[in-house]
């Protein structure tokens, strides 16, 4: 009789058990995922538990070449776990297409690449590393482009993974169950129209922009831009003297940071979104998301890189402004500020120049 009451009992608590749910959530936002159960009962207020997450196939490895000390291959195993949460959209005959909504977990470009030797090919002429972008591969032979502004010097890090588990977000009403990935996938986390997010990536490229043309000159004052370009291919799209009129002034506070000389400033930033100027010029298509550079050169020859959808197709708002001071007379009259970053180093002052390159 004895035996039997304390097979009940452990039954019991079985049965309690399954029915609250785990008692250790799985993961969390920040890292440290050890994804093995869900919260089937709302336990928890955590709204990104609450459904099964399934493991994708493919290499728990990628190979990084390019302008390094020399090609390696990264093993994920030793590296961190990040996740992200992401709505999918595709782009459909010219229309947003949305896929479903996903909780990722994977291995951050931002670890995968930190211990990665640069070696920059342009280097004895610009030292600086905002002109450098990764090609990223897959399996199938597609390709986009990051730039390495958007891996290392964005205020939120740890938002691009190579996603190696999956979990759906599951609508509480119409319980409606989107289709899983299969396979791993490059996951951009601040992308509206994920078309970046490939599968299987297997390799990675670093490489620094030529622009064998542009001649650096350091410390050159003053720095004077009255006017800017927008260029494709080296052909003239229109020459930019003053605010387009129409355009919405924005107003962005600020904390003006640099990497090298720290506190630059705390006032606002006024300007327009560049992107409003860029677009009648630039559509939103699927090579141009994929593998769209803007180039923005300064009267210097200082130059940053940002990927089309890092000025095209944000899901959060922090825009690169076109800021303009028409009273200079001697010094910049056309600056950049990219809302996105911590650091200030991709701002650019006295912009003589905006390139777009399809890779």
């Amino acid at each position: 009789m004895k035996n039997f009451f304390t097979l009940a009992l452990l039954a019991a608590g079985v049965w309690l058990a399954a029915c609250n749910g785990p008692a250790v959530k799985s993961g969390d936002q920040t890292g440290n995922d050890t994804v093995a159960s869900f919260d089937s009962t709302d336990r928890t207020n955590d709204f990104y538990d609450d459904a099964e997450t399934v493991a994708l196939n493919g290499p728990m490895e990628i190979e990084i070449a390019g302008e390094i000390s020399q090609s390696v291959k990264i093993n994920f195993k030793n590296l961190k776990k990040h996740s992200i949460i992401v709505k999918e959209t595709v782009l459909k005959n010219e229309a947003d297409s949305f896929v479903g909504a996903y909780r990722y977990v994977g291995y951050s470009l931002y670890d995968i690449l930190n211990e990665v030797g640069l070696k920059k090919a342009n280097e004895e002429v610009f030292r600086p590393i905002i002109d450098l972008f990764v090609e990223i591969e897959n399996a199938s032979g597609e390709k986009v482009v990051l730039s390495w502004g958007e891996i290392y010097y964005p205020i939120h890090h740890h938002e691009i993974i190579i996603a190696t588990e999956v979990m759906r977000i599951v609508p509480s009403k119409t319980k409606e169950l989107w289709t899983l990935p299969e396979k791993t996938k490059l996951v951009v986390g601040h992308d509206l129209i994920t078309a970046r997010n490939i599968s299987e990536p297997v390799k990675i490229t670093i490489r620094s922009f030529p622009l064998a043309d542009v001649i650096v000159e350091k410390d050159k004052k003053p720095l004077y831009s009255k006017d800017f370009k927008i260029t494709e291919d080296k052909k003239i799209l229109e020459t930019v003297v003053e605010y387009p009129k129409g355009m919405g002034m924005q107003n962005y506070p600020a904390i003006f940071y640099g990497r090298g000389k720290g506190i630059h400033s705390t006032e606002p930033f006024k300007g327009v979104m560049i992107k409003e100027m860029l677009g009648k010029y630039f559509p939103v298509t699927n090579d141009n998301l994929m593998k769209g550079l803007f180039v923005a050169v300064a009267d210097d020859g200082y130059r940053s890189v940002f990927t089309y959808n890092e000025v095209m197709n944000r899901n959060d708002q922090s825009e690169l402004l076109l800021i303009a001071h028409p009273e200079e007379k001697t010094d910049a009259v056309f600056r950049l500020y990219p809302a996105m970053d911590f650091f200030s180093d991709r701002a650019v002052k006295a912009l003589v120049e905006v390139q777009f390159h399809l890779q």
